[in-house]
């Protein structure tokens, strides 16, 4: 796999889910065989590749990183060294390669400028103290708890700065010491005439840029080569070829013997402290960023390994830190360039990390006059390329998706403007404000049909909203009828006073008002609450879901207020237009500020249902044009649902399903009248031709692969049949209909079921017999036979809104959980118990699939499945199944 250029932006996009807590001795002895069996050959010699790979990256990019914070290049070294040895041996991250990185460049840099190397050294030191600190109070999942957009801005500012300092060096200039200043005086540097390190810095830059390409041509031992090395390599060798005079990179004679010790200043110890501290939450966060996008790379989980330990990598990356200042090193962090080159160089343990430090520690004291080789200009170019990568478009496109761009951008500007800190603080304000915009957001708009003025409120309506509130109220003629509708998630004691206070006050004038609420209830309970009362807020039912009495009201004088279509209507925000057309209401709006009226079930009929349909048009159609724009032409539904004609059953509801689904038959008593036995043979006397032809529509035109037969409890029709009433009247036609429904009755009692009420058992038993009656329907049965056909037969309780499902391999009515589990095991669900009202019969849950479509003939015991247990005498207590 070739190994990917040279990003060193942490992926914010993706944390890991997985529990921290301190391993126990056995996982300490599974590590302890994890570390031998590393050593083995087959494992080790992976990891030895990985690691020769990531050292070939971490060299120049070391090496660039120091020059750029204006640190020894040794110092580099230094921590790359420590970085891959010890937050290697001790981190939690097993995979992660850690290092200096370039977002701390900027940070490091102002240190060296204000304070010296030596007391920087002594700020790494103790952010690697308060990093440890951090890893003990095991708060490495509050680390990340950073938006993505601050943190991506914060990265792309850094790059923008190293970018525009280090174009001075390839331009062969000196870098200013603020980027501000270096974006001033970039213009005069590229006007100026140019020496031979513009030559290798470009050079450097076209190699890295262009790599992936001319590694195509390359011969495949080259191809190998990451780009950094590659590019610096050619950049040296340009310079050596054409004896070039650069500024070339300057190491002791020996690393070991020069390392600085660090020291605290004797004063500035407000800045030492903001120091500490920044550098030690920024290299906490991008390392913590780092591991976690790691873990997601491909290739970087295997099974058996354990998940990531971020409090533990916040301890891996403390020590290391600790060491590294003592040492004379920058700051050390998990780095997303060198971590995501191990995982695709084949690592699989944390050897190839420990091992690439190896090898720079080898290299610094044996081969560290290869290095004095390197033009500083060289390294500038690498330096420049690692920049423009840290502003990642790829993250703009996440931010700016989510509606966090502005926090991106006040970052960005923030970080190069002013400085680091500030830039992150401004970023954070921004994000917070708009947090608080989202949630204090409130649209206002005036809608006029005719005389009425309409009001909508969808949002939060708080005191912040109430300016634009009085403006649009203030443009209502007095005297208008009006309707306000209330679409809050929650209405503040400052909008309520205004609100109602404004109601009053037009009601006094010779005016109505409505106040409609949809879904939760804010404004009534308000108003109608005992002084001093603490309210429960009662969950509101969706007006698609609620029936028309619980959210229509004055449902007559509405719709004849609303006669013309409101998508016609002139919608404005705050503001209003005067309209000469009018409408000529029939009937006044409402009277009074809580919209009391009579309830919708005692309106005009007429008036109720044309309400429902105008809010339809409103709302729901929005929504659904979409979707019925794709099934104008042609359906096909998943299912013929039959059942009764009862209004309580609502199929759409009890089966969470839309248009198109369900291929619906209603009729008295969910009867399935018996079938001709041969197709064009004489339809048996009282039999309902429009269920036959139905049926036959459904399963030779539409090709339906399931047929759902589904009763409820308390239907109207088993009761008539159960009293026997209809016997008075056998010539009636109900009478006539619910003869398909007598062989009901033969099937009682059904053994098991002595808890439950009659008229419950023969609902039940009532759904049996017309899957019986399908069976025999000639289409049906010709569908079974082929195997492209299934029998489903449910039982909706009413009372408790819960639907059971008959498993026709037991004959029970089960939970559909439980028949899940065997259709479906990829979808298994936990079955879900509670105790019901006792005035309930049974209760279970939603789902369309059964088992095989055979029953047991009605002569068959009634043996009980697996798991599954009657109803026993106690009817509010919920068992597993009744049997059919």
């Amino acid at each position: 796999m070739a190994v990917p250029p040279v990003p060193l932006s942490p992926s914010a996009s993706s944390l890991s889910q997985h529990s921290h807590s301190p391993p126990g001795p056995p996982e300490e002895a599974g590590r302890g065989r994890a570390r031998r069996r590393s050593l083995v050959p087959g494992t080790f010699r992976p990891d030895l590749q990985a690691s020769l790979v990531v050292f070939l990256v971490a060299m120049p990019l070391s090496l660039g990183i120091a020059v750029a914070s204006g640190a020894p290049v040794a110092a580099g070294l230094i921590s790359a060294v420590v970085g891959g040895i010890v937050a290697g041996a001790l981190g939690g991250a097993p995979l992660q390669v850690s290092g200096p990185a370039a977002g701390l460049t900027v940070i490091v840099a102002g240190l060296v400028s204000s304070y010296g190397w030596r007391v920087t050294c002594a700020v790494t030191v103790a952010a690697g103290v308060v990093q440890i600190l951090f890893a003990v109070s095991r708060v490495a999942r509050a680390a990340v708890a950073v938006s993505p957009a601050i943190v991506h801005g914060m990265l792309g500012g850094i790059g923008l700065t190293i970018v525009f300092g280090q174009l001075h060096v390839v331009l062969g200039g000196e870098p200013e010491s603020h980027a501000l200043d270096n974006i001033a005086t970039l213009p005069g540097q590229i006007i100026d005439n140019h020496n031979a390190a513009t030559l290798v810095g470009i050079v450097t830059m076209a190699i890295i840029l262009l790599w992936s390409r001319l590694a195509k041509v390359l011969p495949r031992q080259l191809r190998a080569i990451p780009a950094p090395l590659a590019a610096v390599t050619v950049g040296t060798a340009v310079a050596a070829a054409f004896h070039l005079d650069l500024p070339r990179v300057d190491l002791p004679s020996s690393i070991l013997g020069s390392l600085p010790l660090p020291r605290f200043p004797d004063g500035a110890w407000g800045g030492i402290i903001v120091g500490v501290l920044t550098v030690a939450v920024v290299a906490s966060v991008e390392s913590l960023l780092s591991a976690v996008a790691v873990e997601k790379l491909p290739g970087a989980r295997r099974p058996g390994q354990r998940p990531v330990s971020l409090n533990r990598e916040l301890f891996g990356q403390g020590s290391a830190n600790i060491l590294s200042g003592l040492a004379g090193g920058l700051p050390v962090t998990g780095v997303i360039v060198r971590s995501s080159t191990n995982v695709a160089a084949g690592a699989r343990t944390r050897a190839s990390a420990i091992l690439h430090g190896v090898w720079v520690l080898l290299f610094a004291v044996f081969l560290g006059g290869v290095v004095e080789w390197i033009p500083l200009a060289a390294l500038a170019g690498l330096l420049v390329v690692v920049g423009i990568r840290l502003v990642d478009i790829s993250h703009l496109h996440h931010v700016r998706r989510h509606g966090e761009l502005p926090v991106y951008v006040v970052t960005l500007v923030g970080v190069v403007a002013l400085d680091l800190l500030q830039g992150v603080a401004l970023g954070l304000v921004t994000a917070l404000g708009l947090i608080l915009r989202r949630v204090l957001w409130s649209s206002i708009h005036l809608v006029r049909s005719g005389e009425l003025r309409q009001v909508e409120v969808e949002g939060t309506l708080s005191f912040v909203s109430l300016p634009r509130l009085s403006r649009v109220l203030g443009r209502i003629p007095r005297g208008a009828p009006v309707l306000i509708e209330l679409v809050v998630d929650y209405l503040d004691h400052a909008a309520f006073e205004h609100l109602h206070s404004w109601c009053t006050d037009h009601e006094r004038a010779g005016g109505s008002v409505t106040v409609d609420e949809i879904g939760h209830a804010w404004f009534r309970p308000a108003q109608d609450a005992p002084a001093g009362r603490r309210r429960t807020v009662v969950p509101h039912l969706p007006r698609w879901f609620a029936p028309w009495s619980q959210w229509q009201e004055l449902a007559a004088a509405h719709t004849d207020s609303q006669e013309a279509d409101p998508r016609d209507a002139d919608i404005q925000s705050d503001h209003q237009t005067d309209d000469s057309s009018t409408a000529d209401p029939r009937q006044s709006i409402g009277t009074g500020t809580t919209g009391r009226g009579p309830a919708a079930g005692h309106a005009h009929p007429v008036s109720t249902m044309l309400v429902g349909v105008t809010e339809f048009h409103r709302r729901a159609a929005p929504l659904l044009r979409g979707t019925l724009g794709g099934l104008a032409e042609a359906q096909r539904p998943s299912a013929l649902f039959l059942t009764c004609a009862d209004s309580r059953v609502v199929p759409n509801i009890i089966t969470s399903s839309g248009p198109g689904d369900l291929f619906t038959i209603r009729n008295v008593g969910n009867l399935v009248p018996p079938g001709a036995s041969e197709r064009g043979a004489h339809i048996a006397p009282g039999s309902d031709l429009s269920v036959t032809a139905a049926l036959d529509y459904a399963v030779t035109v539409l090709k339906i692969p399931s047929i759902v037969v589904c009763g409820h409890s308390g239907c109207g029709a088993m009761q008539a049949l159960l009293s026997g009433d209809l016997d008075n009247d056998p010539d009636s036609a109900l009478a006539g209909w619910l003869t398909h429904a007598r062989g009901a009755l033969a099937r009682l009692p059904l053994p098991g079921t002595e808890g439950l009420s009659p008229l419950e058992q023969l609902g039940r038993a009532n759904v049996v017999q017309q899957l019986e009656h399908l069976r025999a329907h000639p289409a049906v049965r010709g569908a079974l036979e082929q195997g492209r056909l299934q029998l489903v037969g449910l039982y909706f309780d009413i009372s408790v809104a819960y639907t059971w499902v008959l498993d026709e391999e037991s004959g029970y009515f089960v939970d559909p959980s439980e028949v899940l589990t065997t259709v479906a095991p990829h979808r298994r669900r936990a079955s879900r118990r509670w105790d019901t009202p006792a005035s309930t019969a049974s209760t279970a849950s939603t789902g369309p699939t059964t088992g095989p479509s055979t029953a047991h003939p009605p002569s068959a015991p009634h043996t009980r499945g697996p798991g599954k247990t009657p109803l026993d005498g106690h009817r509010g207590r919920r068992r597993r199944g009744t049997p059919a």
